[in-house]
């Protein structure tokens, strides 16, 4: 029995709606898992303690956002009481900023280095950067720490970030962006008697641009989410981040914990990283799908 090539296409529309139908439910469901503890966070930072602490917490907004808000940001809470969250959220932007500005400057200029100039020994320090990938900080923190301690640079921004900043990956990305440009601007820049640095400051930059973009997210998120490092060089809680100062905000045992309070300073620590994904979305993915030449 022959079928007409309207019902074809009317079993084609309805297989169609079908996936479609599938797919979103699928998202729609992923979504909801990943999205609800981070919406029982926001509305737990608008009750009292005492509702939380009674395990009842509802599913609407209650009536003390700006009170938790404002004792979180200029007072703090938890067990330590005293290091407010604007002061841990400003330790963190520093560091996270510092960090992937540190480790996009370094491996813009060791990959550019390794590209464009023939040296002795080029590859072999290639590789010894990277094989830094086998040694990130936790598998050599005793010695990076007795590093910073006879330079004095504990509880300090340079303990913080200065043995974050190299990057072997970053610099692995950058060589592989490099090595698609194509040897005619070389020869042009040469002939417009470009010299290494004009010809990185012109050529090389603007054409890593959506690169550097991309790689900007990531090294900042990176930086932002550090717990053992700056757990261990930070002594002077005025120089905590807040990723350290929200589990010490965390009591145990018996301990009476401000979850209030707690989770208005979880809701501040998330804002800062959402925030960057946010402004640089359309440059993160352009720079993760495209290669402009």
């Amino acid at each position: 029995m022959s079928v007409s090539v309207t019902e074809l296409a009317d079993r084609t529309r309805r297989r169609q709606r079908r996936e479609a139908f599938v797919t979103h439910a699928c998202l729609v469901l992923g979504v909801l898992i990943f999205a609800f503890p981070i919406y029982l966070t926001i509305i737990g930072s608008t009750h009292d303690v005492n509702t939380i602490g009674r395990g009842d917490v509802p599913l609407v907004p209650g009536g003390e956002a700006v009170a938790n808000y404002t004792q979180a940001w200029g007072v703090g809470g938890g067990r330590f009481m005293g290091v407010p969250a604007g002061v841990m959220l400003l330790n963190s932007i520093i560091m996270a900023i510092c960090v992937a500005v540190g480790k996009i400057a370094i491996s813009l200029t060791s990959a550019y280095a390794v590209v464009f100039f023939r040296f002795p020994l080029r590859m072999l320090f290639f590789w010894l950067i990277f094989i830094t990938l086998m040694l990130p900080v936790e598998v050599r923190i005793i010695p990076t720490i007795q590093v910073m301690v006879d330079l004095n640079m504990t509880n300090s921004y340079q303990g913080l970030i200065i043995p974050l900043v190299a990057s072997a990956t970053a610099t692995l990305l950058f060589r592989q962006f490099f090595l698609t440009i194509p040897d005619e601007y070389v020869e042009a820049a040469k002939i417009d008697g470009a010299g290494p640095i004009r010809f990185f400051l012109d050529v090389i930059l603007p054409l890593s641009r959506t690169n550097i973009a991309a790689l900007f997210v990531i090294l900042f998120i990176y930086g932002w989410n550090q717990y053992l490092w700056p757990l261990l060089i930070v002594n002077d809680r005025s120089m905590e981040t807040v990723v350290v100062g929200l589990t010490k905000m965390i009591g145990s045992g018996d301990s009476q914990n401000e979850w209030n309070v707690i989770m208005a300073t979880a809701v501040l620590a998330l804002l800062p990283p959402v925030a960057v994904v946010v402004l640089m979305q359309r440059w993160f993915v352009k720079g993760l799908t495209e290669t402009e030449k």
